[in-house]
């Protein structure tokens, strides 16, 4: 599966001017916002969820980036969220940096082995320096979802 496919341009924000989206809570709830607009999950209990999981361990993984994810009671499809803060927001990352790219991810309880391929997809796409820059350099959803499928298309 594609992360193009899980994720949609109505599901991506960006904070360009970093006063909009200043704390982790802050970002986190929007990114539940994001993940149950289409009325398919409850935005409380996905930020309740996203909220659990951070407590384990924070899914900040450095390099300005945090994958916030977890399963979702009822829910039938994965789904992605992307939230750009070139400001950067403090998140209690593993390398204690700022985070600028938040990409959550949630899905089934019952589909484990897909949400797994769908992180290491997600790992593998923001391992790439150029790939990070360009992401915080968008100006639009739609340049940022551009980006993505354009990474998605070329040859590993």
């Amino acid at each position: 599966m594609q992360l193009s496919q899980i994720l949609s341009m109505n599901r991506i924000a960006i904070d360009k001017e970093g006063t909009q989206l200043t704390q982790g809570p802050e970002v986190l709830g929007r990114l539940s916002e994001m993940l149950a607009s289409e009325g398919d999950c409850d935005a409380a209990t996905v930020l309740k969820l996203l909220i659990e999981r951070e407590h384990l361990l924070s899914t900040g993984i450095g390099d300005g980036v945090a994958i916030p994810h977890t399963p979702v009671p009822g829910l039938v499809n994965q789904k992605a969220a992307l939230v750009l803060c070139p400001h950067g927001v403090e998140f209690a990352a593993i390398d204690q940096q700022p985070v600028k790219i938040f990409f959550a991810v949630i899905g089934p309880k019952s589909a484990a082995s897909e949400h797994l391929k769908i992180l290491a997809r997600l790992s593998r796409l923001l391992k790439s320096p150029e790939t990070r820059r360009r992401l915080l350099e968008s100006t639009s959803s739609e340049q940022a979802y551009s980006l993505i499928q354009e990474q998605e298309a070329a040859p590993p």
